[in-house]
């Protein structure tokens, strides 16, 4: 029976302690425990117990009432209300983090000193440099850090990155998003913490590289000091750009990227039922002989095609990736470098959402490996 090896916890590479590992079967279930048991860390212990390689043992949550539910839900997991006793318990080898994003840094910090591996929901922190630290201690503690950029999971998303990566599209020129909906608002953090992140973690996964600048305008019409609606622009070195529009205060639901390539354009729309994405052969030729500017370039107008895009759960299938990374020790698609990125970005377009509007250059990280 094969098994894998971990190391020891506090051990440092090269030390004895190091040497002195931990072991445990790859056929025997994960051990997670789960910190946060609100509306989406519901849908995180749904999904993490429903694996077949991993056991709930332990649920923690401040809101003793909300715990209660949970642990209504899964008897099988023991429940509390100290973080502390989850994270002293043997038989949890994982902690998910899916408290408020205020609480991420803290509790993904005093998870991975504990010796855990570790899935936090979006956002990785509020700071790009406690976001750089929780990197650092989780290179150094050799621990596995994950951050919930949900739709990277996605069978679309993946689909559209297979595209880029083949040379479909062409040279990517530009990208725009549309996340909107009428409600729900939030108190605690404006619609650019809230729901930037999804979008931003696509167009860097998509352009392979971060922004020179951001800039971002928005407006709090119903709380005073709470964006509402947020538009960012984000510059890249090279010329591409992206344009990402977040509102809880808007008629329409949208999910929606469009990505356009110097030979093909692309509409991903999460709220299509079965027709995710639609590939559009259009684009714009360059003549040959140049006479005049409109005669060397030509519209064209191609085909539609919609491809066929699997219907699995993304969450479900985040979920499997990170089980599956705490047991092959191989780096997450959605590491803590990537959640350090978009932690980067976010904060970069705050200060210019709290500056009027003026593009903010990227704060350049500490070496994190």
């Amino acid at each position: 029976m094969i098994e894998f090896v971990l190391p020891g916890r506090g051990a440092r590479p090269g030390s004895l302690l190091w040497s002195a590992t931990r072991r445990w079967r790859v056929t025997e279930p994960l051990g997670l425990g789960v910190v946060g048991t609100g509306d989406w860390g519901a849908n995180l212990v749904r999904n993490f117990a429903s694996l077949r390689d991993a056991r709930l043992m332990a649920l923690c949550d401040t809101d003793r009432e909300r715990l209660s539910q949970a642990a209504a839900r899964f008897p099988q997991a023991r429940a509390t209300t100290r973080i502390e006793d989850l994270l002293a318990a043997a038989d949890v080898q994982a902690v998910v983090v899916a408290a408020s994003a205020a609480q991420h840094y803290a509790l993904v910090k005093a998870a991975l000193e504990a010796g855990k591996d570790v899935f936090v929901e979006k956002p990785l922190a509020l700071r790009v440099d406690h976001a750089e630290e929780l990197v650092r201690i989780a290179r150094d503690s050799r621990r596995v850090l994950m951050v919930g950029h949900l739709l990277l999971y996605h069978p679309g998303v993946r689909a559209l990155k297979e595209m880029v990566q083949r040379g479909d599209l062409g040279d990517l020129y530009y990208i725009y998003s549309q996340r909107v909906n009428l409600g729900k608002v939030r108190k605690d953090e404006n619609a650019l913490w809230s729901f930037a992140p999804h979008d931003l973690s696509v167009i860097l996964h998509l352009f392979e590289a971060e922004p020179v600048d951001v800039a971002a305008r928005g407006s709090a019409y119903l709380q005073g000091n709470v964006e509402d609606v947020v538009f960012l622009h984000l510059r890249f070195a090279d010329g591409r750009m992206a344009h990402v529009h977040v509102s809880w205060l808007d008629p329409h639901k949208l999910r929606k990227f469009t990505v356009v390539g110097s030979r093909k354009m692309v509409v991903f729309d999460d709220m299509e039922a079965s027709e995710k994405i639609k590939v559009y052969d259009k684009g714009v030729d360059r003549g040959g002989q140049i006479v005049s500017y409109g005669d060397a370039l030509t519209v064209r107008s191609g085909d539609i095609l919609i491809p066929r895009i699997s219907l699995q759960e993304p969450l479900r299938l985040e979920c499997q990736h990170f089980v599956d990374r705490v047991r092959d020790r191989a780096a997450p698609l959605t590491g803590g470098a990537n959640g350090l990125a978009v932690v980067k970005v976010l904060a970069a377009a705050q200060a210019s959402l709290e500056s009027g509007g003026v593009p903010v250059p990227l704060v350049q990280p500490a070496r994190v490996g």
